[in-house]
């Protein structure tokens, strides 16, 4: 039953496909017609004309991008989408025949349903990864034509120049086009019960650890905060500046805001750190590490 689903479904496209092919092209006054019936009467039999004419658009550019794997029903419906989207922007008035621009449409949407599809592993998310996703393999095969020898790093580089993309990027791009996705499932082993995702290790603490990390944490914050209570404000401040702060201040700028010497700062700050481990000292009974630096 499958099959014959598949067969329904294959012959199904192939007829549209035709039909699509055999619509009459329209001339530019039939097209600016319209596209200004539809922008501005909102006659929808004018949208239906217009989508109708150019859908052969949509099927030769999704013939360019069925090399990436993805079902060719889908990028005909990805189109689609595009060319709608197209339709429902264009300005007849700006003199630009709807084809070219419905073409921008139709690539971009396909373009991002292939991203998002043809790899679990996100591809590219820029302009520039986009470009050099989009256009490797055709440079690939240009440069190794010219040259007549395998890609190599001159190679790389000049994708990397041609496209304005770091060598980096090119280097990265080039292993993801070349190592296909594979399930985690898949049987490894000469007695294939073994699947691949049994022989990952996972690294991240088990729940125990976990709670007893961050209750530790909370704790160390409760007895630090407890003991910056026994500091002097001025102490309170350099702590808290110098120590606890994300962007730690400088002694320079403590000694400018607080009106003394960095050297003084410098005095402050080791004096209250010695008050603090004093006091966590006497709170845990065994040696402070949270200052262990000093």
């Amino acid at each position: 039953m499958p099959q014959f689903e598949d067969s329904q479904a294959q012959r199904a496209q192939a007829r549209f496909i035709r039909q699509s092919m055999a619509e009459p092209l329209l001339s530019r006054d039939r097209e600016y017609h319209l596209a200004r019936s539809w922008r501005e009467d909102g006659n929808e039999d004018s949208l239906q004309e217009l989508i109708r004419a150019y859908t052969r658009l949509v099927v030769s550019l999704a013939a360019k991008f069925r090399n990436y794997g993805l079902p060719m029903s889908d990028l005909i419906q990805e189109g689609t989408l595009g060319l709608l989207q197209a339709a429902s922007r264009f300005e007849p008035e700006r003199n630009v025949r709807f084809s070219t621009y419905a073409s921008w449409w139709i690539r971009s949407a396909m373009q991002d349903f292939i991203l998002r599809n043809w790899s679990i592993v996100r591809t590219g998310t820029t302009a520039s990864q986009k470009t050099l996703f989009f256009n490797f393999r055709r440079l690939r095969a240009r440069i190794e034509e010219a040259s007549g020898r395998p890609f190599d790093d001159d190679g790389r580089q000049a994708v990397a120049e041609e496209l304005s993309v770091p060598l980096a990027d090119v280097n990265h791009m080039e292993g993801r086009l070349a190592v296909a996705d594979q399930s985690l499932n898949v049987r490894i082993g000469e007695d294939g019960e073994t699947e691949w995702q049994d022989q990952l290790t996972d690294e991240r603490a088990n729940p125990e650890d976990l709670v007893i990390s961050i209750h530790d944490g909370l704790t160390r914050s409760e007895w630090i905060e407890q003991a910056l209570l026994e500091l002097s404000q001025r102490e309170q401040a350099i702590i808290r500046a110098r120590r606890l702060s994300d962007d730690s201040a400088t002694l320079e700028e403590l000694g400018q805001a607080l009106g003394v010497s960095k050297e003084r700062v410098r005095q402050l700050e080791q004096r209250a750190l010695q008050k603090m481990k004093s006091l966590l000292l006497e709170r845990v009974g065994r040696p402070a590490d949270l200052f262990a630096e000093v």
